[in-house]
């Protein structure tokens, strides 16, 4: 017999897997490059397990993969406008990872990295990361850590957080996919409740060009919950993207004990209720999917998984006067966020 080799990650040392599990039988897999939720599986009310994240079949499959599935992103999350930003009176030059903008914090963002494992056990996972002065063009030294936590009320807690010696903007995510059928099928045939008033339109390549629009009377109202599918592609604000790839400025205003969004599988046997401690979550449903390798079947195809992103507004560096809490990170204060996906069987 040959002896297989483990596939090394692009520094050539072996990925780490962390499974945490809870006393409700839900099982949940993180690996460190990238600080990468690869797995969330639920028991169902009737003994069945069901996967509700999107996912490749092995790790060396994240690295080709390019939506991001399940991965930290930072330092910058979504999208910085012509990958330029000005603080302090000093113009910074980033490096572009989408066209003329960057995406996630740019082509070597936090996603590519590996992590090291402060601390692991059955409940939670401790994962750090430094990134240094200029780093994909950001001002500063960066100390960041994310804390996985597994609840025994089926939470999945994310925690980032970060402190600067240079002010700099900061907005870490998690880019997990969902599909709560647990299958590669349309997430448009999901139900959707997103508590925001108002939303940010953007142009093609996702860059906020113009102010925050109410929700009522357009296909962004989701207030009350409706099926994805209802009103999809049917306004040029969705047409310029395929589909939903907005933020949302959320009621509960940064209130974590206050629910942001519930979403629903279409057999309505499975909820998720999403609380984050951050202003906006940015509603993508995987419109650009088609191509990204499979943990089951393939490849998945455009609308089989949808992220619920928690985040400040995108290009909020350009963008002081938005209703939000700052973006900049100064030395001496700690960025924190926390966002919980709570999964409920019925």
């Amino acid at each position: 017999m040959l002896n297989e080799t483990p596939t090394l990650a692009p520094d050539g040392l072996p990925y780490r897997l962390i499974t945490l599990r809870n006393n409700a039988g839900m099982v949940v897999t993180l690996m460190d490059w990238g600080a990468t939720l690869l797995s969330a599986r639920v028991r169902m009310s009737d003994g069945c397990v069901r996967e509700t994240l999107l996912g490749c079949a092995s790790p060396e499959q994240y690295i080709t993969q390019n939506a991001y599935l399940g991965a930290s992103v930072g330092r910058y999350a979504n999208r910085i406008a012509k990958s330029s930003f000005e603080l302090d009176g000093v113009r910074y030059a980033l490096l572009p990872s989408q066209g003329e903008n960057q995406l996630h914090g740019g082509p070597e963002g936090f996603d590519k990295r590996r992590w090291r494992i402060v601390q692991q056990n059955d409940a939670e996972a401790i994962f750090a990361l430094d990134s240094i002065d200029g780093d994909q063009g950001f001002p500063g030294n960066l100390s960041a850590s994310a804390h996985f936590r597994l609840t025994e009320d089926n939470r999945i807690a994310i925690e980032y957080s970060a402190s600067v010696d240079k002010p700099c903007p900061v907005n870490l995510t998690n880019h997990a996919y969902f599909n709560l059928d647990g299958d590669q099928s349309d997430v448009r045939h999901h139900t959707l409740q997103l508590l925001a008033d108002t939303y940010l339109p953007v142009d093609e390549m996702g860059i906020p060009q113009e102010g925050l629009k109410s929700v009522a009377g357009t296909s962004f109202d989701f207030r009350d919950a409706k099926v994805i599918a209802q009103d999809f592609l049917s306004d040029d604000h969705q047409r310029k993207v395929k589909g939903y790839d907005h933020a949302f400025l959320l009621q509960a205003q940064g209130d974590v004990t206050q629910p942001a969004a519930h979403l629903w599988s279409q057999d309505k046997k499975l909820q998720m209720t999403v609380y984050t401690s951050t202003p906006a979550l940015q509603f993508y449903s995987g419109n650009y999917l088609a191509g990204t390798p499979a943990r089951e079947h393939g490849e998945y195809s455009d609308w089989q998984g949808l992220a619920l992103e928690s985040e400040l507004l995108p290009d909020s560096p350009n963008h002081p006067e938005w209703p939000q809490p700052d973006c900049v990170l100064r030395p001496g204060q700690t960025w924190r966020s926390l966002t919980e996906y709570q999964f409920i069987a019925h």
